[in-house]
């Protein structure tokens, strides 16, 4: 691939002990103590009541983190191309429907069954925000964080306008928790925009070599890694934070990395 060129206009976060960016911007850089307990079920006021009371978790992280990463970046959401990318989606639904259908599939919740697909948070979010552009849903595995980011920096440089970039992932619950070890949830966002504007630039490039993700230098960034594979952009998000030149690598697919090189 050839070199993309991006700016990060707006970042979003919530996940256990970063429930806004300010906040996880000043954990990162050391300013407040991390705190380990999961937070409450977030509110986004990007989804009109009734909404937010059938979302399931994932489309309530994916859109909390969404929306404060517009608001960041005083981008109209109704008017931003959008990428959502997840691991697995909703795990609990998925798991609650395995089970059902494997016992007494007549009692099967239509409204469960609505919210089962991958694409169920880049829908709630189109509907919500009256956006008409271009949504992309998409999972690599473990590797969803940079593989996201892979696409919203190609659709932002194709099109030369900004797009939303929302990775997000929710605990695991029922038999498949012995597949899918997830013991949290967790969703970032950013507003990627075109090289011309402000914001923090991010050239992105094909690996040279295969090898591990980079990691934070946090303890307790290490170990959400280990609970929760959204938690993977946490590096490019400590970067980010700390506002100097960085170079990270970021697994984007089997076998697929990117050098993401950070730059003020």
């Amino acid at each position: 691939m050839s070199e993309l060129v991006v700016r990060v206009a707006g970042v979003g976060i919530y996940a256990p002990g970063l429930t806004s960016w300010p906040l996880a911007r000043a954990v990162l850089l050391g300013e407040r103590a991390f705190e380990a307990a999961d937070p409450p079920r977030p509110t986004p006021v990007a989804l009109p009541a009734a909404e937010r009371r059938r979302a399931p978790d994932s489309v309530l992280y994916a859109t909390q983190a969404a929306a404060e990463a517009c608001t960041m970046a005083q981008a109209e959401p109704a008017q931003l191309a959008c990428v959502f990318s997840s691991t697995q989606g909703d795990i609990a639904i998925t798991d609650y429907m395995c089970s059902t259908l494997a016992s007494l599939p007549r009692e099967l919740s239509p409204t469960k069954f609505h919210n089962s697909v991958h694409n169920a948070a880049a829908g709630y979010w189109s509907i919500a925000t009256g956006c008409r552009a271009p949504s992309t849903a998409l999972s690599a595995w473990t590797d969803s964080v940079g593989a996201g980011l892979l696409e919203a920096a190609l659709q932002t440089v194709d099109t030369g306008a900004p797009v939303l970039l929302a990775a997000y992932d929710v605990a695991a619950t029922g038999a498949l928790r012995s597949v899918v070890p997830f013991d949290c949830s967790f969703a970032f966002a950013l507003v990627l925009a075109p090289d011309a504007a402000s914001g923090t630039r991010l050239v992105l490039r094909a690996a040279s070599d295969t090898g591990p993700n980079d990691e934070p230098d946090l303890d307790w960034a290490r170990d959400l890694r280990a609970r929760n594979p959204c938690a993977n952009g946490l590096a490019l998000l400590q970067a980010l934070a700390l506002g100097a030149p960085q170079r990270l690598r970021i697994g984007a697919g089997a076998h697929f990395s990117l050098q993401v090189e950070v730059a003020p």
